[in-house]
């Protein structure tokens, strides 16, 4: 029903089964274990572009926040009108939700289908994906990308003695599945599984908790200050730590190495993803800084106003008149209105002035 998923898992498998085999050998277990580490790296290296754009997503959420807050505070109860408004934030802002849940709905088929083409290469157990082969038969069937000899090279692998597509809990009945007198293989011992998967729970256990933590210390202060983000923050820093120690037990090898790898690169991607964004923000910072300074007024120096239009300039005392307007020596005075034909032409006294001289005489 997934084979749209298994092949692909498979193909990427066997290309760098036959890349590092061929350095190792064929029944490698090292070669078998670089194989599913290399499978997540070139995953990851896929979903590179994707993981970038969920950083700056978040980032955006994070700077949106303000404004999703208002507009919960403003249209709380009108619900529909509510995602209108938030549509349209999302909109101006290039604001894009899912490319911030890509990465990990990408990872999520990968993890699925890598467990099952591990799980097929030993049919002998009962359930879903189980064909209660016997391990003569199992032997016998090619598993996907991997022909009848690969499934024989990947049952006899072994990593320090374990077969990498065992686990702790494994049933006997499965575990007599890599048994091979030919090359002088018996029922691998449970101990020795224990003793190679264990450092590996504990080792991606770690790696869980320091990539929650650097997720952490990454949040804004408001976001951490949310009651669900509170509540997320200690399941991913605490709670899935240590459900990678309970159900280790129930996970092959190849499965924890692919969970310390992918930590491990999330890791490295992160710091070197978050460090490349906080450079470009700090550089917008310092332009901005630089352009607010060029435009400030020198120390000393009173800022230049610019006037209104229409506006006359405003005269200083100091300011000598412009030119045309100096008065001359053949103006006439103020007691003198030129004529027309330009002769000064004595005025009439006003009636104040003339009740002023008869109010004098009286006295």
């Amino acid at each position: 029903m997934l084979d749209f998923i298994y092949y692909p898992v498979s193909w990427i498998l066997w290309v760098w089964h036959r890349v590092f085999g061929f350095v190792l050998g064929a029944d490698n277990g090292f070669a078998w274990a670089l194989s599913v580490v290399f499978l997540v790296f070139t995953l990851r290296l896929i979903l590179y572009k994707p993981f970038v754009k969920q950083v700056r997503t978040t980032r955006q959420m994070q700077e949106l926040q303000p404004q999703i807050k208002a507009l919960q505070k403003k249209y709380g109860k009108d619900k529909q009108r509510m995602a209108v408004e938030m549509q349209k934030l999302q909109k101006e802002h290039g604001f894009n939700p899912i490319m911030g849940c890509l990465p990990v709905l990408a990872q999520a088929p990968v993890f699925i289908g890598l467990f099952h083409v591990l799980r097929s290469f030993n049919r002998t157990g009962t359930g879903v994906g189980q064909l209660s082969l016997s391990p003569e038969q199992n032997r016998e069937i090619g598993n996907y990308a991997f022909s009848v000899a690969d499934v024989q090279s990947f049952l006899d692998a072994r990593l320090f003695g374990a077969p990498i597509s065992a686990w702790i809990t494994m049933p006997q009945a499965q575990l007599d599945a890599f048994v091979n007198p030919a090359k002088g293989l018996g029922v691998p011992s449970v101990w020795t599984i224990v003793a190679v998967s264990v450092p590996l729970m504990v080792i991606a256990a770690i790696a869980t908790h320091m990539n929650s933590r650097a997720s952490v210390a990454r949040q804004s202060e408001a976001a951490a200050a949310n009651p669900q983000s509170a509540i997320m923050n200690k399941l991913a820093l605490y709670v899935f730590p240590l459900g990678v120690l309970v159900f280790g037990a129930f996970l092959p090898i190849a499965i924890l190495l692919y969970w310390v790898s992918n930590n491990a690169w999330t890791y490295g991607q992160q710091h070197l993803v978050f460090g490349k964004i906080d450079k470009e923000e700090e550089a917008k910072k310092k332009v901005a800084l630089d352009k607010r300074t060029e435009n400030a007024p020198k120390p000393g120096v009173k800022p230049v106003t610019k006037p209104k239009p229409g506006a006359r300039p405003k005269l200083s005392k100091m300011t000598p008149p412009p030119a045309g307007d100096e008065p001359s020596d053949t103006a006439p005075s103020s007691s003198e209105s030129p004529s027309s034909n330009g002769t000064p032409v004595p005025k009439k006294p006003s009636v104040a002035a003339n009740r002023n001289k008869s109010k004098r005489k009286r006295r």
